[in-house]
């Protein structure tokens, strides 16, 4: 039977917890970008928003300029190819050019 008195941790092999320091993507500008890029292209395919499409192809290439090499590429092309299809069939259905907001 283990005597009762004596204590199994080995105290040299106690350490200190210490939080570990979380690296930061940095500027987080591209994921924002692609997020307003695909709300704006969906309102211009949805709605027939002109000034929305363009907004969204806009926010593609701020996007896309801003990415970093290791990113995924699949979400700027999807992003580019959901603008440009915007901007297209808010063309098709109405080919005038876009009015002044103002």
């Amino acid at each position: 039977m283990p005597d009762v008195d004596t204590d199994p941790r080995r105290t040299d092999r106690i350490r200190r917890f210490k939080r570990a320091d979380y690296v930061t993507r940095g500027d987080p500008t591209s994921e924002y970008m692609n997020f307003f890029a695909m709300a704006l292209s969906m309102l211009g395919l949805m709605l027939r928003m002109k000034w929305a499409a363009w907004a969204s192809l806009f926010c593609v290439c701020i996007g896309y300029a801003n990415a970093r090499s290791s990113d995924d590429t699949k979400h700027g092309f999807s992003g580019f190819m959901l603008s440009s299809s915007a901007v297209v069939m808010s063309y098709m259905s109405n080919p005038e050019p876009m009015r002044s907001l103002w």
